[in-house]
């Protein structure tokens, strides 16, 4: 087994953590079997003075968990309906974390592909290619069966973790869907990966 990221990788600039996350694998030890896939796309959200950061806002109890210690699991529910995962940052009081975007599926891609297609018409799931599995961070947790539940996890524990993987060539641009902090290039993908998000911001990149 490779080795899994210890405390102290995720107690560091956010953009340092999310640039060294491509390439990583997130893993996810669930009841009804493993999933894992390598991460390719990857984005910052850097404390209260960043405008995007739900930390922006202050502390509240559904952002409680970025005010945590570093290496710990933050999820959310956007639009009723899709989690999003992160991976909490920096010190223990400064509010960051990297939000996982997409993956290229490693282990249990038929798990992966029942989920999707469960979620998405009730077929047999098929019809959903290894390219799309994990591509976009609500489509990555339906995958990986990610939801509230995994909310505050310790990603150095058993359940959900990640593991060191190659480094990646990588490419930043603004970060996806944001209205506010939008000039702040802290979206960081591989640039070989056909899993990562497509957009318009693809080709804006430093």
């Amino acid at each position: 087994m490779s080795e899994r990221l210890p405390r102290d990788f995720y107690a560091r600039d956010t953009l340092a953590v999310a640039r060294d996350l491509l390439g990583c694998t997130l893993v996810h030890a669930a009841p009804e079997g493993r999933t894992s896939g390598r991460i390719v796309e990857v984005e910052a959200y850097h404390g209260e003075d960043d405008p995007a950061c739900h930390a922006a806002a202050g502390r509240t109890a559904r952002t409680a968990p970025l005010y945590g210690p570093p290496g710990y699991s933050y999820v959310y529910l956007i639009y009723g309906m899709y989690h999003c995962l992160n991976a909490v940052t920096r010190a223990e009081g400064e509010p960051s974390a990297v939000l996982i975007r997409a993956l290229e599926p490693l282990e249990g891609r038929e798990m992966m592909r029942a989920r999707r297609e469960e979620r998405r018409r009730g077929g047999d799931g098929r019809g959903v290619p290894d390219s799309d599995l994990a591509r976009g961070p609500g489509r990555l947790c339906v995958a990986l069966g990610v939801t509230l539940d995994q909310n505050r996890l310790d990603l150095t524990s058993e359940r959900l973790w990640i593991e060191r993987g190659p480094r990646k060539k990588a490419v930043w641009t603004p970060r996806v869907g944001v209205t506010v902090g939008a000039d702040r290039l802290w979206r960081c993908f591989a640039e070989d990966s056909p899993s990562v998000s497509r957009s318009r911001l693809n080709g804006v990149r430093r």
